[in-house]
């Protein structure tokens, strides 16, 4: 190769770079900041979820709800392995369960914002537990950002309300899985969220584990999900809690 054509090849390669450099879309320093998926809403597109979203319209507006209970399949467990619990504890207090299962951080957030679940209802109390499903998907911080823009969502709507916003429960069987490590980070972010006003934040997740950090599969069979006594420990754990709220 002489010298003059190495010379033409090394110049048509910076220029290459150069033009590569100049109009490669790289993304601005401020796209970082942007929202996590896990904090913007977003609906799903399952027909069963749309029913029961539009079921939960329907309760609305019939008005006279003094307790919300809202999340994902845990929540919606109250009308299963909880109902009998439910009918005793929660219906005198005239509360509603607007759970649904699969449901995400950005799921109801959407639901919130665009939704309008609580459009003619004023609870005096909102019970929010969210974020398990979000735990394959996003980052610790990203969980916590999607629970920070629920409950900011909620006071937004009904500033008047008192949130009793639940740490994310224990999962899997043994203490030293890591998605048990992942929990307690985002759990740890989310306590900073209560004011001593309207957002008081309770972790009861020990009271669903053995001495030794293990779940065992009479409270959560699946080591997901509670059975009748593991909701019968969530409803005797916030009890106190609750009734201090509906009493502001």
């Amino acid at each position: 190769m002489s010298p003059s054509y190495r010379r033409s090849a090394q110049l048509l390669v910076a220029l290459c770079l150069l033009s590569f450099v100049l109009v490669a879309p790289w993304a601005p320093a401020d796209d970082k900041k942007a929202a996590s998926s896990a904090a913007t809403p977003a609906p799903r597109k399952e027909a069963l979820w749309k029913k029961r979203h539009e079921g939960f319209l329907a309760i609305a507006k019939k008005g006279h709800v003094d307790v919300l209970f809202l999340g994902d399949s845990i929540t919606q467990g109250w009308d299963g392995n909880g109902k009998d619990i439910w009918k005793e504890r929660y219906e005198p207090l005239h509360a509603v369960n607007f759970g649904i299962g699969g449901d995400r951080t950005q799921h109801v957030l959407w639901r919130l914002q665009e939704g309008k679940e609580l459009e003619g209802i004023q609870p005096r109390a909102v019970v929010l537990m969210i974020g398990t499903n979000n735990m394959s998907s996003n980052s610790a911080p990203e969980i916590a950002e999607g629970i920070t823009a629920v409950v900011k969502e909620l006071r937004s709507q009904r500033p008047e309300a008192q949130i009793l916003l639940l740490g994310i429960f224990p999962r899997s069987a043994k203490a030293s899985d890591g998605v048990r490590g992942k929990i307690k980070k985002v759990n740890e972010q989310i306590a900073k969220l209560d004011d001593g006003k309207n957002v008081h934040y309770l972790d009861i997740g020990d009271k669903f584990l053995e001495t030794d950090g293990s779940l065992g599969k009479q409270i959560m069979p699946d080591y997901l999900h509670l059975s009748k006594q593991g909701y019968q420990i969530w409803a005797d754990a916030i009890q106190p809690k609750l009734d201090d709220r509906l009493k502001k």
